[in-house]
């Protein structure tokens, strides 16, 4: 791993909770520390989903016993870079970079048939306040703008009959997203006929099973892979980047993508 994580001595002691499987670091110093988030694991525990008990904030605060403040938000299915602060100012000054625009935010992903070359995806996008919500009861919902760059990194034709066609076909691409909507992505994805392959509220049905059944692969094909800021205190350059999970890594090798739109886990600051 690249990263420096000598960081201050703990100041405040933290009651033992239930013990969970440890999160990956990728980075840590005094003032921010950044994990690897697991698809399936919720920021912070939730009423949305009252039955979960397991959350990357109490995990990581357990795990390196201090208090963390989450300075941006991942979706639950969504795995990669997660971002935290240390301490309330080093929270205030990191979510004003947010703010600023001066956070450039790289994701990947597999989705369904073959994508133009590179694009702008400029479409307002619903809040989402409950997963309980039936789609035919948020048409009152208030709309919000979001912005989306995306490249397109390779292609594959597999001679297989997923929906209605004899043959089906799957891109690979990298994602920037320009603001910080809640399903940005996979909200985007779906409006240009591209959904991200996996996502059971936006995706297709017929793909999603067929990626469980040919590979056992029921994640999310989507990975926050990269996060680039100025450190809010020195600011240097600081480039967090994300290892793929197993289930990502195994579609990326059988598709012989493997190469594309890696580059090297850790950290790098300038």
């Amino acid at each position: 791993m690249l990263c420096d994580q000598n960081g201050p001595h703990m100041n405040a002691v933290i009651p033992e909770q239930e013990i969970h499987p440890s999160l990956t670091i990728l980075y840590q110093d005094a003032y921010l520390v950044a994990v690897n988030k697991p698809a399936g694991l919720l920021v912070h525990r939730s009423p949305i989903d009252r039955r979960e008990k397991s959350a990357a904030v109490p995990m990581l605060r357990n795990q390196i016993r201090r208090h963390v403040y989450p300075v941006h938000r991942l979706d639950r299915p969504t795995s990669g870079v997660l971002l935290f602060a240390l301490s309330p100012e080093a929270a205030r000054k990191m979510s004003s970079v947010f703010q600023s625009g001066n956070v450039k935010k790289r994701y990947i992903a597999v989705v369904r048939g073959y994508t133009p070359e590179s694009g702008m995806i400029d479409y307002p996008v619903k809040e989402v306040k409950d997963r309980y919500i039936p789609f035919q009861d948020q048409d009152g919902l208030k709309r919000y703008p979001a912005v989306t760059l995306y490249n397109r990194l390779s292609t594959i034709e597999l001679p297989v009959e997923v929906d209605r066609y004899p043959s089906t076909r799957y891109s690979l691409v990298e994602l920037h997203p320009l603001t910080g909507r809640r399903h940005q992505l996979r909200n985007h994805m779906k409006h240009i006929s591209h959904p991200i392959v996996g996502d059971t509220r936006y995706g297709q049905t017929p793909h999603n099973h067929f990626f469980r059944k040919e590979f056992q692969c029921r994640q999310l094909l989507l990975c926050a892979k990269e996060l680039t800021f100025p450190h809010p205190e020195t600011g240097k350059e600081t480039r967090i980047v994300a290892p793929y999970s197993a289930d990502f890594q195994k579609i990326l090798i059988a598709f012989q993508w493997d190469r594309l739109g890696s580059p090297e886990t850790g950290t790098v600051t300038r």
